[in-house]
């Protein structure tokens, strides 16, 4: 039964959502972050932090899909991967989805995240959790990637809050350059670079900052309800040529041999190649 109780989304000043709350599950101030969650009349269970949604049960499939299945596909034999953030689980349970994954690292910053994702959002990352291929570090990304050896993981997911707080740290040149040092020669890392009808500076300053350090940089699309303002841009960097341009039946072959081709609810490799081809109004963002 609903509430008359509404949340009131806050990343925009003059623009946003609101959802009815049906209960409160949560409400937690983390040593990061003030984080809360409902379930909602609508779009089942959802995760806030700092008053921005990041998360639902109703439309988390594109998201998670989008930012594991692409990156993975294009590459095309990734073993090891390293995600940091994410800490509802679901980009983990994608990776580990694909066969020829052997080690997921995923780094979180905010433990109370991934505490309360097991305790209210199991659904959300399935049997991620207790996977022998992947290895959950509460800690701080920025460090583990600092720290990590040359060469060490083939693709990087950042699963990140906007770049204001504590996500803020995540989009910085010495990030990038780390990143460039530890992932293999064909490696790339992927970010959600926020929508960029209402952000597209995020998309433009993220993206001349990775081509500092990547000769191969861009963005694609996905279609994610709550994350208002239309297209929500994924940036891509990556070593070596070629990444956005793989075609269907090669994507549909890797899908296929890595276990995930016909298990989705938003990916498909159409989806996939499309994605890489961007309005007008997004492309001009983008260095050239």
């Amino acid at each position: 039964m609903a509430t008359d109780a509404w949340l009131n989304e806050t990343l925009y000043p003059g623009w946003g959502q609101r959802f009815r709350i049906v209960r409160e599950l949560a409400r937690v101030q983390s040593d990061f972050q003030d984080i809360v969650i409902f379930e909602s009349e609508t779009h089942g269970r959802v995760m806030v932090l700092d008053g921005i949604i990041q998360i639902t049960e109703g439309d988390e499939f594109v998201y998670q899909e989008m930012l594991a299945h692409v990156p993975l596909i294009a590459h095309g034999a990734a073993k090891n991967v390293l995600i940091i953030g994410a800490g509802d689980g679901g980009v983990l349970r994608r990776v580990l989805e694909h066969k020829g994954v052997e080690r997921a690292v995923m780094c979180e910053i905010d433990g109370e995240v991934i505490r309360l994702a097991k305790e209210f959002l199991p659904k959300i990352a399935g049997d991620a959790w207790t996977n022998p291929r992947g290895e959950v570090i509460v800690g701080d990304g920025i460090d583990y990637v600092r720290r990590a050896p040359d060469a060490s993981f083939d693709v990087i997911i950042v699963d990140s809050t906007d770049p204001i707080g504590v996500g803020e740290v995540l989009f910085t040149d010495e990030f990038y350059q780390n990143s460039a040092r530890i992932l293999t020669a064909g490696g790339l890392i992927v970010n959600q670079c926020g929508v960029p009808f209402m952000q597209a500076d995020e998309l433009r300053e993220t993206s001349l900052r990775r081509r500092q350090f990547f000769p191969h940089v861009g963005a694609y699309v996905a279609a994610v309800p709550t994350y208002v303002g239309g297209y929500m841009t994924l940036g891509w960097a990556a070593k070596q040529p070629g990444i956005a341009t793989v075609d269907v039946p090669a994507i549909a072959a890797r899908a296929q041999a890595s276990g995930i081709l016909g298990t989705t609810r938003y990916w498909t490799p159409h989806i996939h190649a499309a994605a890489f081809h961007l309005p007008p109004y997004i492309a001009e963002h983008l260095p050239d």
